[in-house]
């Protein structure tokens, strides 16, 4: 990789300031000066010889200035540098391992609830806005039953095998009946048992077929047209987004990007690509600027890690999403314990 080819070409003077250059901008959001680190490094060098040494660094492509007479600060591929080389991620410190666990503390707290909260907590300990991927729900049906509403509104009524009860609104094909609506759900209690809703999406329109002799037209429809409602709207992950005021105190002079970065969110119906990002390794991944991938705001960076179920399964997924100036080396800790504690949360181990 070029990161690694750049830094075995370092020399131990180059290393320690480029290291320090970028240790004190993730701490300031400043650029740094030469006599900012006459100061701090291990061995005494003059300001001018430090200039020289953040010139060839600048050279590389490792740093930058924002303008003639300003210090340096670190580019995009300085950090993936930094980062991948020579970040020394610490241990959660008790204080944020304790308010993580607090929040996680209740097994038998509803999965959204907790993951809502974890999402909560995390964007507090890092100030930054925090992402949480819920896992998809795959509890078998135990019951269904519609309701209507108005001529052109129900109501489908899910209770679930875990007890989960879900009341979703959709749409009915024009001409449904209280008669229609009853041997719908008659139809679908019928075949749904020990079945997840996308086992019963699968399943519905070979048993629709087999069984037309038994239903009319319209309550076939309603069949369809309910199990489309809760296939797009329960069966998918959800995700879950706090902290967008964080991001906003970090960077209140580029407003534009941010609105940017919450409208992808709003946008992403199809949220599949955030867990991708995570599945293509267990452990945290790191996304900088132009690498984060699922949005298209270049100077946000990703910090993401995956949880998983009992049966070692990617489920789901913890990030944090800030500024590329995070503190990587005590967010990135964070959010892995973050992931693991849910994971054995999630599928029940204990430890």
């Amino acid at each position: 990789m070029l990161e690694t080819a750049l830094l075995s070409d370092l020399n131990d003077r180059s290393r320690e300031v480029f290291r320090r250059v970028v240790e004190a901008y993730l701490a300031t959001g400043e650029p740094v000066g030469s006599r900012t680190l006459t100061r701090e490094m291990s061995e005494k060098l003059s300001a001018a010889t430090i200039r020289n040494v953040m010139q060839d660094l600048e050279l590389l492509g490792l740093l930058d200035h924002p303008h003639i007479s300003a210090g340096r600060m670190p580019t995009q591929l300085g950090l993936r540098l930094f980062v991948d080389g020579l970040m020394e991620a610490g241990p959660v410190s008790s204080s944020d391992r304790e308010m993580i666990e607090e929040t996680l503390g209740d097994d038998n707290r509803d999965t959204g609830v907790m993951l809502d909260r974890v999402s909560t907590a995390l964007s507090a300990l890092t100030r930054g806005a925090s992402l949480v991927l819920m896992p998809k729900q795959e509890a078998p049906v135990r019951h269904i039953e519609f309701v209507s509403l108005a001529p052109d509104r129900s109501l489908v009524v899910l209770v679930f095998a875990d007890g989960r009860v879900e009341n979703r609104v959709f749409t009915p094909p024009p001409g449904h009946t209280a008669s229609s609506m009853r041997e719908a759900a008659n139809f679908l209690n019928a075949v749904a048992e020990g079945r997840t809703l996308a086992e019963l999406r699968r399943s519905v329109a070979h048993e629709i077929e087999a069984s037309r002799q038994k239903l009319d037209s319209v309550a076939a429809q309603l069949v369809s047209s309910g199990l489309a409602q809760w296939e797009g709207e329960s069966s998918d992950p959800r995700l879950i987004v706090r902290g967008r005021a964080n991001l906003l105190a970090h960077e209140l002079a580029d407003l534009d990007r941010i609105r940017t970065l919450f409208d992808d969110l709003e946008r992403k119906r199809d949220i599949a690509e955030f867990l991708e990002l995570a599945e293509q390794g267990e452990g945290v991944r790191i996304f900088i600027g132009s690498e984060n991938k699922l949005f298209s705001l270049s100077g946000s960076s990703l910090v993401v890690s995956p949880y998983m179920n009992a049966d070692r399964k990617i489920v789901g997924a913890v990030g944090v999403i800030g500024p590329t100036r995070l503190n990587y080396g005590r967010i990135v800790p964070i959010v892995d314990y973050t992931a693991q504690l849910v994971g054995r949360l999630i599928s029940g181990r204990k430890g």
